[in-house]
């Protein structure tokens, strides 16, 4: 029997393996340790091999599509309406198998290892900024206790802390100066991680033609810019510019029946911290138009004169984020008047 399709269940150390013939008829059902998992593909002919997008998916895509085989990998969602029965890692992987060969199924882009490692920069850089903020906070709680009030952002804790630890009429006792002392110097620490994380990534973003380009956005630097290149992969995977926004979240939600369908709220679906940076981007360009209102573009200008500030932030970054793939997808420049001229045109 020749096998063509195969349902992979990943695991840490044991995986299930469920493979059919172009019938669609069961003639693999087996358990793999990780270290036969390499062999025992390079042993099997090229097929189609489906896995959940979780962890080490890309890793074992990457070496498996090494083999010959053709790797795709679905979000865990679209698989679990395929478990027929109790879940199990032996059901699973028959889920896994059948909902890859599915004609209408969507697909996770296999990210390269170059990829993978720009974006784990990012994770510990975001790790480091929350760990940060609540250092910050807790040493602003604790002097609270003692009736010292600092106002809020990083920069007064640096300013005020060490007056704080100077004054002695203040009525800290010197347990809690030693305390907040260590407190300071950890905070100092975690602020230097995120500095140099961010070092680490401008680099990236310098070296990589395709992260230079949507720095031209407005709303786009270079943190938001490489994340926005390592998280899509292949732009061309996305069928239009829309799919890219629903991916991340920022179109409505709708429910319909009887003909009728009524929108809501953003999805907020897809990658919580790329969607997160794109707002904030756009939160910024919109703060810099109420600075100088004659420097921002028509349709900003009529979309805030018509909704609020958070409703335009959102609208902003799905643009922002529709305008990126299509300079990936079609490879071009920023033209920030590319649209006025089409239309004269």
């Amino acid at each position: 029997m020749k096998i063509t399709t195969v349902g992979i269940d990943l695991a840490k150390n044991v995986f299930q393996v469920h493979g059919v013939d172009e019938r669609g008829k069961a003639g693999l059902r087996k358990q793999l340790k990780r270290k036969e998992v390499v062999s025992f593909f390079a042993n099997l002919e090229p097929c189609l091999i489906g896995m959940e997008a979780c962890g080490s998916a890309h890793y074992w895509a990457r070496k498996l599509a090494a083999l010959g085989h053709t790797v795709r990998l679905m979000a865990p969602q679209f698989v679990k309406p395929y478990v027929k029965t109790n879940k199990s890692d032996r059901n699973d992987a028959e889920a896994i198998c059948e909902a890859v060969a599915r004609p209408n199924m969507r697909f996770v882009p296999v990210k390269t290892g170059e990829q993978q490692a720009v974006l784990s920069v990012h994770r510990a850089r975001q790790g480091f900024v929350k760990a940060r903020t609540a250092q910050a906070n807790q040493i602003r709680g604790l002097l609270a206790e003692f009736g010292i009030v600092i106002p809020k952002g990083m920069g007064h804790i640096a300013k005020r802390l060490p007056e704080i630890l100077e004054d002695g009429e203040n009525g800290v006792p010197g347990m809690m100066r030693e305390l907040l002392e260590r407190l300071g110097e950890n905070l100092k620490e975690m602020d230097k991680q995120v500095g140099e994380l961010e070092r680490q990534i401008k680099l990236w973003h310098r070296e990589n033609e395709q992260s230079r380009k949507l720095e031209a956005i407005a709303g786009i630097g270079p943190i938001t810019a490489s994340a926005y290149v390592a998280s899509v992969g292949d732009a061309k995977s996305f069928k239009n510019a829309r799919q890219v926004a629903a991916w991340l979240g920022m179109v409505p939600r709708h429910e319909g029946t009887g003909g009728k369908v009524k929108p809501g709220r953003i999805s907020k679906r897809g990658d919580v911290y790329l969607r997160t940076m794109l707002i904030h981007g756009a939160r910024a360009v919109i703060a810099q138009f109420e600075r100088k209102p004659d420097q921002a573009n028509g349709w900003l200008k009529a979309l805030l004169a018509r909704r609020n500030k958070n409703i335009a932030a959102v609208a902003l970054a799905a643009k922002n984020a529709r305008i990126a793939w299509a300079l990936l997808a079609h490879e071009r420049s920023y033209q920030g008047d590319y649209v006025a001229r089409r239309a004269a045109a």
